[in-house]
């Protein structure tokens, strides 16, 4: 089942906790939860979802917030791992493009760490190691949970999106269980649950908005 907005928001699937006491959304009952969700190799996560997720932290940490991290993967399994998010959160190393990135934007310290520290529980996504067959009720879930239009599309152009579906998912090596729960588009994205653990938001980029809106759900 995909999470909808307005329901009651499922927990994280998460395999292991590798920063701060181990939680989860029913156990923050009571707080507004902000779930920032990131892959160890992607760039725009730690040049902009992150440290905006880190200020919001500092912001409102005391003033009925909880921040949460998590990683995921859906692409470049040999870096979006947990063995890379352990490095980082203990370390601070960082890998792949995302190193990349901040040596070019002038972020890195002691030739390989984050300029940063995350401040809040991290943890890693649920990943399940696909099977080889691929069946079309899976192709099919998949694209009601991405595409909420896709019956609107032609039949060629719905064919179309079909076959890059499957093609897409041949490649995978894993399922992020927790990513495809919340039908989420890419990373970083971020998930915002009520006080009472209705999901009210899902958020992909960095657009300006994310604040706003948890000001909104403290006021109530």
């Amino acid at each position: 089942m995909v999470a909808r907005i307005g329901s009651k928001a499922p927990n994280l699937e998460i395999s292991e906790w590798v920063q701060g006491r181990p939680t989860n959304i029913d156990k923050e009952t009571g707080n507004v939860v902000l779930v920032e969700v990131f892959q160890v190799n992607c760039p725009g996560c730690f040049l902009h979802g992150i440290p905006e997720a880190i200020d919001i932290y500092e912001n409102y940490k005391d003033k009925g917030l909880t921040v949460l991290g998590m990683a995921t993967a859906f692409e470049d399994f040999d870096k979006n791992n947990l063995l890379n998010l352990e490095k980082l959160v203990s370390t601070g190393e960082v890998v792949g493009e995302t190193y990349r990135a901040l040596v070019q934007y002038g972020q890195i310290t002691d030739g390989n760490k984050l300029s940063y520290k995350i401040p809040f529980p991290v943890g890693m996504d649920l990943l399940k190691k696909e099977s080889d067959s691929l069946s079309e009720n899976k192709t099919m879930d998949f694209i009601e949970a991405n595409v909420p239009d896709f019956r609107s599309y032609s039949e060629k152009e719905r064919q179309v999106l079909i076959d890059r579906v499957k093609e897409y998912l041949r490649s995978k090596e894993y399922s992020a269980k927790t990513f495809e729960e919340y039908a989420l588009r890419g990373t970083p994205s971020s998930i915002l649950v009520d006080r009472k653990g209705m999901l009210r938001s899902t958020f992909f980029g960095s657009n300006g908005v994310l604040e706003g809106a948890i000001k909104e759900l403290l006021k109530e």
